[in-house]
């Protein structure tokens, strides 16, 4: 049996002639940039997430990068955010001419250790950016409480938690703003690059707007210097349609994790992902744990299974941040999680049939 990590054309299989009808009314109207497509689509999102504005960027990383710029963080200023991640949350800091300070994470959770926040402040600080990673809400109760404690702006991350709540509020809406990435593989994603900003702060908003459209609310009034950073008009006809989906397949994808904790509860050093009580995971990914990572990599690519690591290098440890002087001790959690971490085939349209021969595969190979 072939397992994929993530199949996108099972997806588009069940919606075919919605998706195609979308783009076919795109084409029909040569309405390439901007347009109603991409308001309704802000419209919409901003319905289901609950929040006043809804801001359309050409990416995830853009996001993050306008929220920063446009709270006036640069040169001089520190911003805190997790040690594991994608490096678009750090690098987006450094692109600011801030500077990116790395908190450890908390070991069961994956997800940035509140604890290790607070040490890490100082006059300089400005941010702090929790990233919900695979799904996982972040501590955001204790974080929230970390950041007006010391008048700090809390910018959420959730590239990775399209809908992931703790208690009755989703992620994106405990700071000041959300930014969300809508690649092709996320829970909701694109047919290529595109994301948006979240937030309840009506001038904060315009800002955001502004700046990422060359500085202008409107052709050729170009308030500032901004950039060009909007949703695609056609990426925004195909999110409207996938948005009607989207808590289905969240249900799906809580419910194989359920399937495959059962399936594996027990097996060797095999250690699955838990969810903290009260919070809603989202499943963007399934993280397993476990000293024999590798081997157990390659059992199961030779059996179909495709696997994936998120991610095999802590940010801190990588070349890139070298210059900040750090050893792999000084975050010993993210460290010794980067060479035990693998990721499971996850996506809604998953067959119980695929769960189970991966799960089956697991087991014959602790047993071995």
């Amino acid at each position: 049996m072939e397992v994929p990590f993530v199949d996108l054309k099972a997806q588009y299989q069940t919606i075919r002639e919605d998706i195609d009808g979308a783009i076919r009314s795109i084409l029909d109207g040569a309405n390439f940039v901007g347009g109603k497509p991409v308001k309704d689509f802000e419209s919409a999102f901003a319905a289901a997430y609950g929040v006043k504005h809804v801001i359309g960027v050409a990416n995830g990383t853009d996001a993050i990068y306008i929220t920063m710029k446009m709270l006036g963080i640069g040169a001089g200023d520190e911003v805190i955010t997790t040690a594991t991640s994608w490096i678009s949350t750090s690098e987006t800091i450094s692109q600011t001419g801030a500077r990116v300070v790395f908190a450890d994470i908390d070991p069961v959770t994956y997800t940035i250790d509140p604890a290790q926040i607070e040490k890490l402040i100082t006059p300089r600080t400005r941010a702090v950016i929790p990233v919900h990673l695979y799904g996982q809400s972040c501590h955001m109760e204790e974080i929230s409480r970390i950041c007006k404690k010391h008048n700090l702006h809390l910018i959420e991350d959730c590239a990775q938690s399209h809908f992931t709540a703790e208690g009755n509020k989703l992620a994106g809406t405990w700071g000041i703003a959300g930014t969300l990435s809508f690649y092709p593989g996320k829970n909701l994603g694109a047919y290529g690059d595109a994301g948006c900003i979240v937030t309840n702060d009506d001038e904060l908003a315009r800002k955001m707007r502004m700046y990422a459209n060359h500085g202008a609310l409107v052709k050729h009034a170009h308030e500032i210097e901004g950039i060009n950073s909007r949703l695609d008009t056609l990426q925004a006809a195909i999110l409207g349609v996938k948005l009607k989906h989207i808590q289905q397949w969240t249900r799906q994808r809580i419910g194989h994790a359920a399937a495959y904790n059962k399936l594996l509860s027990g097996i060797g050093d095999l250690q699955v992902p838990l969810t903290r009580p009260g919070t809603t995971h989202t499943f963007h990914l399934y993280v397993i744990r476990t000293k024999q990572r590798e081997a157990l990599k390659a059992h199961l690519e030779r059996a179909g299974i495709h696997t994936a690591i998120h991610y095999p290098t802590a940010l801190p440890n990588l070349p890139a941040y070298r210059y900040l002087g750090h050893t792999p001790a000084d975050f010993p959690v993210a460290t010794e999680h980067q060479s035990l971490i693998l990721s499971l085939p996850m996506f809604p349209e998953l067959t119980q049939e695929q769960i189970a021969y991966t799960a089956d595969n697991i087991r014959a190979f602790f047993q071995e």
